[in-house]
């Protein structure tokens, strides 16, 4: 597969997550990136930043339902892995389909972190860490102005044109 594809797992127009399938990255410029988010939104997802802990808007949401990646809309995390880790993020044990994460080492800040991507469009989501819950052992630490979320009840309406 070349540089700009990726093959990633999405919702068909029944809701149904299939895949993995092969679809175009999402490349923008840091204009049409700007148009399409918030300041805040931009600064954390294309800027790398990190939201104040405790103060974003998804971190208490107890709804069911699906957190996609704000800038592309892949799916990444549902609200069935998401767990209270006490750390003022939302958290998840392991995303929707480990092909639509990736995995990037961080050695910023004089840290050694593993930093988390979507793996459509490469909007930053967060940090992985191997201090989570079981089944998995990890903590998928995500800012809420990287994600949006969708109902249950509403999954359709995240249909991927790619899906076929």
């Amino acid at each position: 597969m070349n540089a700009d594809r990726v093959r990633v797992k999405v919702f068909d127009k029944s809701g149904t997550l299939v895949g993995p399938i092969d679809t175009a990255r999402v490349e923008k410029t840091d204009a049409e990136w700007r148009q399409q988010l918030t300041p805040a939104q931009f600064e954390v997802a294309r800027g790398k930043g990190t939201e104040r802990p405790f103060c974003g808007t998804l971190l208490d949401n107890k709804k069911e339902g699906v957190y996609t990646c704000i800038c592309c809309g892949l799916p990444l995390f549902t609200s069935d892995s998401k767990f209270n880790s006490g750390t003022g993020w939302p958290s998840f044990f392991q995303p929707i389909a480990d092909e639509n994460v990736v995995n990037h080492e961080d050695r910023a800040y004089g840290m050694r972190r593993v930093e988390i991507l979507c793996a459509r469009c490469d909007a930053h989501l967060g940090h992985v860490f191997e201090d989570g819950p079981r089944p998995t052992g990890r903590r998928y630490c995500v800012n809420s102005d990287s994600l949006d979320f969708s109902e249950g009840t509403t999954l359709a309406a995240l249909a991927d044109a790619a899906a076929g």
